[in-house]
């Protein structure tokens, strides 16, 4: 029996069990790809309790931003007081980091779309600032505090080190996924992609897994790739000792967090040659990185069900 191990993004989510039930309902959704009817069985990776004090009531307030465009207060950003005291590499990375997302930029409340489409060009994606600036800061400070392993206590008489916890419960989640018949194919969103390649590529008993799907996607950005050293390499990035078939990169361009370089097959070769397939895959409304809206896409749909072995199509692969 097929099964699909998903790893949720950046922000707080709903609790686990409802977060998996709402990925599975959106990627049946409209006809599309029920798992349960397959007779494929599917687990979620969930790390929002390490960084977040319970888990978001309001589900809409994070895997979809719509009402936001009428709703000022409703994903209020990350404190930017952990910013405050880092030593000095993780300042520069921070500044660095902070620079690209334009988040200082965005710190104008007076900006308006019709400013920034007559050319003042301070932002590549046209979001009105009260959603833009708020998903960023927590997307920075959630990365942050992954790569630099940060200790962090998101509620009283809890405290984890950000990034051994969460490779731990990734690295369980796909060993118990390994010891089904298979194919094991990793869904995995925003930050969890980060995630997914870090402990593909940087774990030495990572278990294997058939296929790997990352979307929307901040891999292309090179203050994630520096972290990624000295494993990583441009033109060895591609984790073939654990990946055994394809890897497939969703992205919509005017998705905020994987926009900025969504094509990624440059960056994660095999033996100097591209071998990843990126995939655009255009979604709608104002906030494209909505994981419900991907889901739901019908390229996104097709490659999954190939490799899940539901459907025949030649795709890249590593050999």
């Amino acid at each position: 029996m097929a099964h699909v191990t998903f790893i949720h993004g950046i922000a707080n989510k709903p609790a686990p069990d409802v977060l998996l039930k709402t990925w599975r309902q959106a990627l049946a959704h409209d006809d599309g790809l029920a798992l349960g009817t397959k007779g494929i069985s599917s687990t979620m990776v969930y790390w929002a309790d390490v960084l977040y004090e319970k888990p978001d009531k309001d589900q809409a307030s994070q895997e979809s931003l719509e009402a936001a465009a009428t709703n000022r207060s409703l994903a209020p950003p990350v404190s930017p007081e952990w910013k405050e005291d880092l030593p000095g590499k993780e300042k520069r990375w921070v500044q660095k980091f902070n620079a690209k997302l334009k988040l200082e930029e965005l710190n104008n409340p007076e900006l308006s779309l019709s400013e920034a489409a007559a050319g003042r060009d301070l932002e590549r994606i046209l979001l009105p600032w009260w959603i833009k600036r708020p998903m960023m800061e927590i997307f920075l400070r959630d990365v942050h505090h992954y790569l630099f392993n940060v200790e962090f206590s998101p509620r009283a008489g809890t405290k984890y080190r950000v990034q051994d916890e969460i490779r731990g419960r990734m690295l369980k989640a796909l060993k118990e996924g390994s010891e089904k018949p298979g194919p094991h194919i990793l869904v995995s969103h925003s930050m969890g992609t980060v995630i997914a390649y870090d402990c593909l590529k940087r774990v030495p008993d990572c278990p294997k897994i058939d296929a790997l799907m990352t979307i929307g996607s901040p891999l292309g950005l090179d203050e994630i790739q520096e972290k990624m050293t000295p494993e990583w390499s441009r033109n060895e990035g591609f984790p073939v000792d654990r990946i055994q078939g394809t890897w497939v990169n969703v992205y919509d361009k005017l998705d905020p967090v994987a926009g900025l370089d969504p094509n990624i097959s440059n960056d994660y070769q095999c033996q100097s040659k591209a071998v990843i397939e990126d995939l655009h895959e255009p979604n709608y409304g104002p906030w494209r990185h909505d994981i419900n809206k991907y889901l739901g896409g019908l390229e996104l749909r097709k490659r999954l069900k190939v490799m899940l072995g539901l459907q025949a199509r030649g795709l890249p692969t590593a050999s």
